[in-house]
């Protein structure tokens, strides 16, 4: 009897299907593609996987090469942290936000910070004008921190904060503020994002240029090796990355390619790798593509596990974990139409689960218009409950893996992953890569392809470009008001005026020493400093004189 399985019969078997299907005349006209503009096929069957290995490329959960998960139970053993990403006006109004949606049973806390915090400036300097408060909370100092942490047990919750340039300043005053609260630092548990990497290729929030950038990150990482052992010392981002444009396979790649460079970074300075990674995050972007996203998680989770396995000859199997955050992508959310952005999220978030993430934030449906109202942001939450406790994701682990079509997409992503490795490396490594405008190259022409495709219809944007309505839903929206910005002054200008001047002048000058010492380690100085109440533009202020001011140069 014929073998009906053998890979001939089975090449034969899918030859004869396209042709039938492509003769009966029954198929729409196309195109099929991802979000990332890759063409999908109309079938997909073990042909296309013909050399895939079960042991070698997927493994059980819980074991190498982590394709499906690192956890063996999955969701069954413990549920995605739900970590609503939050931060507007003043530290008052921000600490109600936190409040509320832990009330509402959100788990983690994520700080969302203002432009003048991520630029390193105080809200009354003359580049933070007309900025406090509108993207985040405006923190200006420790007495901000104390604030917005103010009746929350530190110790009981996880905080993530979104923050580059000034991350080790600001993660400074997280630090104090919790041991003023009488948590030790070596209980705190949370994420420091501190992945400036990412600012150079696509979020342009940089301050110093990237060489002490990655001395800055090296600093943070070590201290937390040796003093907070339950701290992820760096979230390496991909989320920014996929909101400037580029495809899901661009995402992953320089995102993990950003990873490997901090690692490499951290062993040159003499760390050891198992001592660093098992805390080293990722944050990744989900956009509207279900199968796609599943297959980039699946996909980012492998590679990293063969990468520390196999160029940095790691032990430790937590330091092959690939552990990350996920939140839906803001770029997909539209203004027209936008209560049906809760249906965006709801995709996305489902894709976030199946793709096996540790914590997730939702969007809200009114954040292409204005930071989320609390009812919005009670609906994003909402949503993740729902899928938690209703939708039965968290019943099996993997449930879509073995599906022919996201192995073969999960193998595609890895593939082309590694093309980008092999081409970064041939520039000269990530920042040699960043000066010859590559990363930035590489991400417009995704972006303005992308935009072809909806301007030509080829894909459709519901109320976008098809399904149009004359009149749109008005969504209320919050508005900064000036007495946050007047409260927050009140509260600066007291603080400049009750401190101890000379112990502020005393720190920041340590500081300065510690940050020309290229040996030193900068923590220890900046803790000094902000226990001080030194602001974080004069702290900000010390580092750029050392470290210069980075202007970036574009070459297409």
């Amino acid at each position: 009897m014929p073998d009906v399985d053998s890979p001939e019969a089975l090449a034969a078997s899918r030859a004869e299907y396209e042709e039938r299907v492509r003769t009966s005349g029954r198929e729409l006209p196309g195109p099929f593609m991802t979000t990332s503009s890759l063409p999908v096929e109309r079938l997909y069957s073990p042909v296309d996987i013909p050399d895939h290995s079960y042991s070698r490329d997927l493994g059980n959960p819980g074991e190498y090469p982590f394709t499906r998960g690192i956890h063996p139970t999955g969701y069954r053993g413990k549920p995605w942290t739900i970590r609503m990403f939050a931060g507007f006006g003043s530290a008052e109004e921000t600490n109600e936000r936190y409040r509320y949606l832990l009330d509402h049973g959100e788990t983690g806390l994520s700080v969302a910070f203002d432009m003048p915090t991520l630029m390193g400036y105080d809200a009354d300097d003359e580049w933070a004008a007309g900025e406090f408060g509108h993207c985040g909370v405006g923190i200006s100092s420790l007495a901000d921190m104390e604030l917005l942490f103010d009746g929350i047990a530190l110790d009981q919750i996880t905080t993530s904060m979104t923050i580059n340039s000034p991350a080790p300043v600001i993660w400074a005053m997280y630090i104090a503020t919790a041991e003023k609260a009488g948590v030790p630092r070596s209980e705190l548990g949370g994420t420091l994002q501190n992945d400036i990497l990412k600012e150079y290729i696509a979020q342009n929030e940089f301050v110093f240029p990237p060489e002490p950038s990655m001395r800055l990150v090296v600093d943070t990482i070590e201290f937390a090796s040796e003093e907070m052992p339950k701290w992820n010392s760096i979230s390496v981002s991909g989320y920014h990355i996929r909101e400037a444009g580029s495809t899901a396979a661009q995402e992953l790649a320089f995102t993990l390619r950003d990873g490997i460079e901090y690692v490499q970074w951290c062993v040159d300075r003499g760390l050891d790798v198992d001592a660093i990674a098992p805390r080293i995050s990722f944050f990744f972007n989900v956009h509207n593509d279900f199968f796609e996203e599943i297959a980039k998680l699946r996909a980012a989770r492998r590679i990293w596990a063969r990468v520390m396995t196999e160029r940095f000859g790691a032990k430790n199997e937590r330091s092959l974990w690939m552990r990350f955050h996920a939140q839906t992508a803001g770029c997909s959310l539209t203004k027209q139409q936008p209560e049906v952005n809760i249906v965006r999220s709801t995709v996305q978030s489902l894709a976030a689960a199946l793709g096996g993430t540790q914590s997730l934030h939702t969007n809200s449906l009114d954040e292409a218009l204005a930071l989320p109202s609390d009812d919005a942001a009670r609906l994003a939450l909402r949503t993740q409950q729902v899928l938690l406790h209703e939708s039965g994701t968290t019943n099996t682990v993997d449930p879509l893996g073995g599906s022919y079509f996201v192995e073969a997409l999960t193998d595609e992503m890895e593939r082309e992953c590694l093309r980008y490795f092999d081409k970064i490396d041939d520039l000269g490594g990530v920042i040699s890569a960043l000066e010859s405008g590559f990363f930035h190259h590489e991400i417009a022409e995704a972006a303005w392809r992308y935009q072809q495709e909806v301007e030509a219809r080829d894909r459709i944007i519901v109320g976008v470009n098809e399904y149009l309505m004359d009149d749109e839903t008005e969504v209320p929206t919050i508005r900064i008001n000036e007495e946050s910005f007047d409260r927050h002054m009140a509260r600066l200008n007291r603080v400049r005026a009750e401190r101890d001047q000379q112990q502020v002048a005393d720190t920041l000058l340590a500081l300065e020493r510690a940050c020309a010492d290229p040996h030193s380690n900068v923590m220890p100085s900046l803790l000094d400093a902000v226990n001080a109440y030194a602001t974080l533009g004069e702290i900000m202020g010390v580092m750029r004189r050392v470290f210069g001011e980075y202007q970036q140069t574009v070459a297409f």
